[in-house]
């Protein structure tokens, strides 16, 4: 497993800095050690990674997609030394943090001070969006994300789940009836999120398989707390996290439905880019989240579940 592991930071080195001779002066090796390294990797994995002449050098399909992974490998490797060896570290400077409205709102601002305080030489900028941002090209250090996650070239360091109940008020469902299995929500009103993944449709668990459900909004929004408000004021039916509906439910202006069908978990995740040298703060705040939302978060007590 060390072996295959040197091979493989050998590997993305002689990517990275463009040819064998180069890779070997950034290691601190020969250029045979690192030649030697390349073909023992090949060997294991019987595939050829790189094509190579007598002046230069190509990635295979194979090499491409192995490098892809490599770089996730190694940034981790990195991040690994480097924790230990900045125990002593002192973490300052901006922070730039991008989240969902509603989660940032509810959740994340109230934990800030307390990170604040822990780490006197930092400050935060918090920029709340609903939209996905480019992490790199608009200056941000770490964002959290909801959901199922596109394979990025981004970390991603899951920090606890995310649930979804589907809910109703009290008065909505006196007037129209309580739907007992998901094909009874055609003809219900839904207050559906703008940005839903899987367009106009609802994910109920079934078992162990996943059973979609039409749906025809009456009504849409961009932001999880105007959906919160119409599903309150008995506008109809809704999907929402528990972290946002979480208080609602507890004092009865919602009440969870479907309970026999309550959506997969999503996750919450922190994400950052796989810099070699990842700066300090961003790891002592991606920790100091971890360690807020370990376990089951705080805001389902009491939420009834499947």
């Amino acid at each position: 497993m060390l072996e295959n592991l040197t091979g493989l930071v050998v590997f993305a080195k002689v990517v990275e800095e463009g040819g064998f001779s180069k890779a070997a002066a950034s290691l601190g090796i020969s250029k045979s050690s690192v030649s030697k390294q390349v073909s023992a990797l090949e060997d294991h994995l019987g595939t050829r990674l790189l094509n190579r002449t007598t002046r230069r050098f190509s990635l295979t399909e194979s090499g491409t997609l192995l490098y892809e992974r490599c770089q996730r490998i190694v940034a981790e490797v990195d991040a690994a030394e480097r924790e230990a060896g900045s125990l002593q570290s002192k973490p300052s400077g901006l922070l730039r943090v991008s989240a969902g409205v509603s989660f940032g709102r509810v959740q994340l601002a109230k934990l800030l001070p307390g990170f604040l305080f822990d780490y006197p030489d930092l400050s935060v900028e918090l920029v709340l969006n609903d939209r996905r941002v480019d992490l790199v090209e608009e200056g941000y250090d770490v964002a959290l994300r909801i959901g199922d996650l596109a394979d990025s070239s981004l970390i991603a360091r899951k920090l606890c789940p995310v649930r979804v109940v589907t809910v109703a008020s009290p008065d909505y469902l006196k007037k129209r009836g309580e739907p007992k299995h998901p094909d009874d929500l055609a003809g219900h009103a839904h207050l559906a999120y703008s940005y839903l993944n899987e367009g106009m449709s609802w994910n109920f668990r079934a078992g162990d398989r996943t059973q979609h459900a039409r749906i025809s909004p009456r009504a849409l929004a961009n932001n999880g707390d105007a959906i919160l408000t119409m599903a309150e004021s008995g506008g109809g039916i809704a999907q929402i996290p528990t972290f946002i509906c979480a208080d609602s439910v507890r004092a009865g202006r919602l009440k969870p439905i479907l309970c026999d069908f309550e959506p997969a978990e999503f996750g919450l995740y922190a994400m950052y880019p796989h810099a070699r040298n990842l700066p300090l703060k961003v790891r002592v705040f991606v920790d100091f989240l971890s360690r807020k939302f370990r376990g089951e978060p705080d805001w389902d007590f009491g939420i009834e579940g499947p």
